[in-house]
């Protein structure tokens, strides 16, 4: 398995579609898993700290668990299927492990809130996982950067690229109308 953390959550400029953008931890390696609109909200709520009035799906699970004497340890991907990224929340209950069928989103949703890792089978990443290209050798050494912020900002930029070439050309309509697919 492969430990990956949430890099960003974007916006498909043509369909609107929400995409949870993963990055693994050791290496420059990249899994986009497409998202509801929904979820990419809990999701980013939590990484952003929001405060809500009443509890939200995810801090219901997350309390229910914590109630009951159990704890998430960690969520994984461990397949991909035609087009459908299946998921395990493996939670802690009295001294033993319990492997719970979730999709991503769900599981990514619960790992931020109760700040576990993220781990994806090393099939998954071989086969869905995008490596962006290395164009830094190509780049003039007598060019000057201007700031370290916009040098920031830049790599930042040539880094995420690699994912507008795939958002701009994928296809999210499948033909049972279907809008999340993990």
């Amino acid at each position: 398995m492969v430990e990956v953390v949430i890099d960003s959550i974007r916006v498909g400029l043509m369909s609107q579609q929400r995409v949870v953008i993963l990055r693994e931890v050791e290496a420059e390696r990249y899994l986009a898993i497409w998202i509801d609109p929904y979820m990419a909200e809990q999701i980013t709520f939590s990484l952003q700290e929001v405060e809500v009035a009443r509890p939200m799906t995810h801090d219901l699970l997350k309390n229910m668990l914590r109630s009951l004497d159990a704890r998430v340890v960690r969520v994984e991907v461990i397949s991909l299927r035609g087009d459908v990224f299946y998921g395990n929340i493996v939670i802690e209950v009295n001294g033993y492990n319990l492997d719970i069928d979730a999709r991503p989103s769900d599981a990514l949703a619960l790992a931020v809130r109760s700040n576990v890792p993220i781990l994806i089978s090393e099939d998954v990443m071989e086969s869905a996982g995008i490596v962006p290209e290395d164009d830094i050798d190509d780049l003039d050494p007598e060019l000057e950067r201007g700031s370290e912020e916009v040098g920031e900002l830049e790599e930042g930029e040539e880094r995420l690229s690699v994912f507008d070439d795939f958002l701009e050309n994928l296809d999210v309509n499948d033909e049972d109308g279907e809008e999340d697919k993990d």
